[in-house]
């Protein structure tokens, strides 16, 4: 699918998350300038908290995003709260640096003035310093807002929307047109954020500063008028949505990983709910990990995600590999009861199990079937990982101790773009989830694993205790869902979106309508 076709036949969803991008920004940058610039004037007066002051801004911004991110989930919960918080964050060094060196800067003679005339230091602060050094105050802003936009990228992964949700789903499924709806949207309203505060600048800058014949659209009629036409148009963005209804009285929030089979499955369950009964679904898509999902869970932000039982078993409950399918997922029920007070439901039918994956020309060089086969040769094979296979206990630390296995090199590639490396011949194995539609868009051979190493990965349901008390309803809905469900069909959803590239929730929705599980509107 090209770029123009992707973009017509998805515009709904980019103009939305484009929507979101912009309120996200601009109360990220409105909350940084309201702590920029006081502190930015109280280290211009106050000398001694100058240097600790900037020292903690470097700091902040020398932190790699992603992990600062990371680390304000579990305490913000997921959302729009820590994605904010981290924007706000990073955007606050040229804020504080430009209003410093603005005040810092002014004529001590225009001061000395003021003060001759009489004025108090409060007003020579509002009514000299502050109007002077504005031009350079704008310069910080405008910086922190270009910067800003980027990052707010990252807010996909908290569940918060924006552009980013294109980015990085594209990513995940190597769709270059998906990569570009998210991206140049994002770049184009960078140089639009830029292009406004470029106006205020330059209608805040002294006339005396100003040289030279001025041009039609730097004139201040026309500028003023941008500007204005701009507010309007965002306080249309934020009005809007007040008038769309009174929030529904019943509603449940369904939460999940970031990868395709999520996706699907997310939109299974939100079709599946809202189609037979009278509840309304939200959803939060590609949060993360599991370990981010289930804390969102524990902190009310979501009522229901789909997890499975091999990491639930072995990463969160943290217990010692075990191929026993029932014990496995008996031990998860009871223990996420127990520790988490969060109900495990029934399985939905299909085992999305780790396994190894190699090129057909690789198994049929060296004769693979097995992973035992893989062990003889591993010394002359580079293994592309993923960053959480090589982790986990029950993954690569505990595949070492059952297999003999000692690759050539290890280079851990997160997401879809460890196939391309694979196909690259850049490296020779890769772990895959035994559902994933690209081992058969690459047509992969995946390797048997003949020691029964890895742990039955049966998706299963998790809910909150509202769900089962206040919804009793979705627990007969998702036993019937699973009736329909099994390895090979997830495969063939999956390779439908990460290959046909259609979209996740028309694949969930056309599945369900095939199948009589809901009826076609």
């Amino acid at each position: 699918m090209n770029f123009i076709t992707y973009m017509s036949e998805n515009m709904d969803q980019i103009l939305s998350l484009l929507v979101e991008h912009i309120e996200l920004t601009f109360l990220a940058v409105a909350v940084a300038i309201l702590i920029g610039v006081p502190i930015g004037i109280l280290i211009s007066y106050v000398k001694k908290l100058g240097k600790p002051v900037l020292a903690l801004a470097n700091v902040m911004q020398a932190i790699p995003s992603m992990a600062l991110l990371g680390f304000m989930i579990p305490f913000l919960g997921i959302g729009t709260k820590p994605a904010i918080v981290m924007v706000v964050l990073y955007s606050l060094l040229p804020i504080i640096k430009n209003t410093y060196i603005g005040i810092q800067n002014i004529n001590a003679d225009m001061l000395e003035a003021a003060r001759g005339i009489g004025l108090t230091k409060w007003q020579i602060l509002v009514k000299v310093q502050i109007p002077l050094a504005l031009p350079v105050i704008m310069g910080g802003i405008r910086i922190s807002a270009v910067s800003a936009v980027g990052l707010m990228t990252l807010a996909a992964f908290c569940g918060a929307g924006g552009l980013g949700y294109l980015v990085y789903a594209g990513i995940r499924s190597i769709n270059n047109a998906q990569i570009l709806a998210g991206a140049i949207p994002a770049c184009i309203l960078a140089l639009f954020f830029d292009y406004i505060l470029g106006i205020v600048e330059n209608l805040v800058t002294p006339k005396y500063k100003k040289q030279g014949k001025v041009s039609f659209f730097k004139r201040r009629g026309f500028q003023v008028s941008v500007l204005i036409l701009t507010i309007l148009a965002f306080l249309c963005l934020i009005i809007y949505p007040v008038f769309q209804g009174e929030q529904a009285k019943k509603q449940i929030t369904i939460g999940s990983m970031d990868f395709t089979e999520q996706e699907i499955l997310s939109y299974m369950i939100n079709d599946i709910i809202e189609d037979r009964t009278d509840i309304t679904v939200n959803q939060r898509l590609s949060l993360g990990s599991s370990t981010i999902v289930l804390s969102a869970l524990e902190q009310d932000d979501i009522d229901m995600y789909v997890d499975y039982t091999g990491t639930i078993y072995g990463s969160v409950l943290k217990h010692e590999p075990n191929s026993n399918v029932e014990e496995v997922y008996n031990i998860s029920k009871k223990e996420m009861k127990e520790k988490y007070d969060v109900n495990v439901l029934g399985d939905l039918n299909f085992n999305n199990t780790y396994t190894l994956a190699v090129r057909r020309d690789t198994a049929e060089q060296y004769n693979l079937k097995t992973i035992s086969d893989l062990s003889a040769v591993s010394s002359e094979l580079v293994f592309s990982p993923t960053l959480t296979f090589m982790e986990r206990n029950d993954c690569w630390v505990g595949l070492q101790q059952v297999y003999p296995i000692a690759f050539r090199d290890v280079m851990p590639i997160d997401g879809a773009p460890r196939y391309v490396a694979l196909t690259n011949h850049e490296s020779d194995v890769i772990d895959a989830y035994s559902t994933d539609g690209l081992l058969k868009k690459y047509d992969l051979v995946v390797l048997e694993d003949d020691k029964g190493f890895f742990l039955p990965y049966h998706a299963i349901p998790i809910v909150n205790n509202l769900v089962l008390e206040e919804f009793p309803e979705v627990v007969p809905i998702l036993e019937e869902l699973s009736n329909y469900l099994s390895d090979d069909v997830m495969r063939e959803l999956n390779y439908k979106v990460d290959e046909e590239q259609q979209r996740p929730e028309d694949v969930a929705r056309d599945f369900l309508i095939q199948n009589s599980l809901i009826t076609e509107k």
